[in-house]
């Protein structure tokens, strides 16, 4: 049996996830084994194969068109797709911005910051169009696996890898389940 492909994409969120699977330490070698990293951040190539992967993880909510694209994407090029961390779950603390127009959310971020010296909201065609609100991936596309934490554990992302190879969706409760780096 060949190698499992998988896929990742970060979204709109702060890299702790992919940070977090990185934190499976030696494990990913046993992991490498097993699974080809078709397109990841951690590859830095952006899209999944057109023939597709059997494992597709989206860390991030979606915040802007682009991120419409790419979660509809990796839907369409993956057979089983993970929304990983609170923000692709939930949309996370990305929804903060749900609360305020898309003006008022550009303008604070581009003019009104402290450190900002005579600032412009930027316009240009190829800026991603911010969507009505921020989204978890759920919302969006159909999702298989939900693993919430901000950021899940090494542990958790290791259960649910390893579940995937032996061929069982995994049942993410009890342990898998606990929140921040250090399991509490």
């Amino acid at each position: 049996m060949g190698k499992i492909k998988v896929a990742s994409q970060w979204l709109e969120a702060c890299a702790g996830c992919h940070m977090s699977f990185l934190d499976i330490d030696e494990r990913i070698v046993e992991l490498l084994q097993h699974v080809e990293l078709t397109s990841t951040p951690i590859t830095d190539l952006k899209h999944p194969p057109e023939d597709g992967v059997d494992v597709g993880i989206l860390t991030g909510a979606i915040g802007n068109e682009d991120e419409v694209a790419e979660a509809k994407e990796m839907r369409e090029r993956c057979k089983i797709l993970i929304a990983m961390g609170d923000c692709a779950v939930f949309g996370g603390i990305c929804t903060m911005r749900n609360f305020f127009s898309r003006e008022e959310v550009l303008r604070r971020g581009y003019v009104e910051t402290e450190s900002t010296v005579e600032g412009d909201v930027p316009e240009h065609e190829d800026l991603a169009p911010l969507t009505s609100c921020v989204k978890g991936v759920g919302e969006v596309v159909p999702v298989d696996i939900y693993l919430p934490g901000c950021p899940p554990t090494a542990d958790a992302i290791w259960y649910v890898l390893s579940e995937l190879l032996e061929g069982r969706m995994p049942k993410v409760e009890g342990d898998a389940l606990r929140y921040g780096l250090d399991g509490g």
